[in-house]
């Protein structure tokens, strides 16, 4: 039987929100497939989407009843595990549009990159957990972490995903950065980058990437081809104006201006058909769920179920910021989804994931190991 302190500490306040959310990215998502369903109602990917919330409730459901503390001892053999698939995933994973990032399993697609997001977190709460810190981390601490950042990333680019990549690198910079990282060796790194810019954009991005970042510096570079998304975009929402045109009334989405618009350009849709306020209501909800997420790791009773928390945190926080910098023009389009509002099964269930963490934190802040 279920101790009763753990259903006492349960934060509801985390589940309202996070269902605030996922009814505005259901409504999204209908709203940017209805002309694909009007055409033929037998291929609805909304019902999917369905599915895919249902499982990714089941998974988060699961993680409540796992002690948190029971993936420490597993944790560097689901980095390694996880670090192969993405190997696996360059030799024998599906190629979409010139990446290979998805594997087949029983029928089902997976993409192992969006379970690194997860992986890296618990690997290093886990290493900084049994560490003997001091305030301020010398150096040599910080070169094993940075070891298990770089494997997987390099992996990632391989495939070539940036925007996961990028979204990994600041997760693990936030979780580095709560150590308490000395603002000298922030400089350092900083500094050290410089240098090796222009190796990567010779070397490591692809041309299409390439163009992204040439667009967004010089927005009416390319409008019938590189940078045609992201103006569709800045229309769309534009177009939005305070209130909106109502749901099911995006023209830009109805008339199929807007790219991508279940997936990755999802919030236009949204800022299309709900205007600034809509938008302003989905923002304050993430700043909700960041804030309810990090008064968790604060009342967190130990090193290593704060880290947990934070880390997804960032998760959530990092995506969003990217997502929504990518589709306001702000950052290169670089193919990352909206947490709980986009289109796709692997996020979904990987966020969800993610929110079970955070609660089994919440659910166990009273309750001390019996050894």
């Amino acid at each position: 039987m279920m101790d009763r302190r753990l259903i006492e500490n349960f934060d509801w306040s985390i589940i309202w929100v996070l269902l605030g959310i996922i009814c505005i990215g259901l409504l999204s998502v209908y709203s940017a497939l209805y002309p694909q369903i009007r055409a033929n109602p037998t291929h609805n990917l909304f019902i999917k989407q369905i599915m895919w919330l249902s499982l990714g409730f089941g998974v988060m459901f699961f993680t409540l009843f796992l002690d948190y503390q029971k993936l420490k001892a597993v944790s560097f053999w689901l980095y390694l595990a996880t670090v192969v698939l993405l190997a696996a995933v360059l030799v024998v994973g599906k190629e979409v549009n010139g990446s290979k990032r998805w594997l087949e399993l029983a029928g089902f697609q997976f993409q192992p990159s969006e379970l690194m997001k997860i992986v890296i977190v618990i690997q290093l709460a886990s290493y900084f957990s049994t560490q003997e810190m001091t305030s301020y981390p010398p150096l040599k601490k910080l070169l094993t972490p940075l070891a298990f950042v770089a494997a997987p990333v390099l992996l990632i680019l391989a495939e070539p995903d940036l925007g996961t990549a990028i979204c990994i690198l600041a997760i693990s910079g936030t979780v580095i950065f709560f150590m308490g990282i000395r603002w000298k060796y922030i400089l350092a790194m900083m500094i050290g980058v410089i240098p090796l810019l222009m190796p990567i954009w010779m070397t490591v991005l692809k041309p299409y990437q390439k163009r992204r970042i040439e667009i967004l510096l010089r927005p009416d570079l390319d409008p019938l081809g590189a940078g045609y998304h992201i103006r569709q975009s800045k229309i769309a929402i534009g177009s939005g104006m305070l209130w909106g045109k109502g749901f099911l009334n995006g023209t830009q989405n109805k008339l199929h201006f807007l790219p991508e618009k279940h997936t990755d350009f999802i919030f236009s849709v949204w800022a299309e058909e709900w205007g600034f306020v809509g938008c302003l209501v989905l923002l304050v909800l993430f700043g909700l769920l960041v804030f309810l997420s990090l008064r968790v790791a604060r009342r967190s009773k130990d090193r290593y179920g704060a880290l947990l928390v934070v880390g997804m945190t960032a998760l959530i926080l990092w995506q969003a910021l990217i997502n929504i910098g990518m589709v306001i023009g702000l950052l290169p389009v670089v193919g990352i989804t909206l947490p709980f509002v986009s289109y796709g099964g692997s996020s979904l269930i990987t966020l969800c994931f993610a929110i079970g963490i955070i609660e089994s934190v919440s659910m166990r802040r009273y309750v001390f190991q019996t050894r």
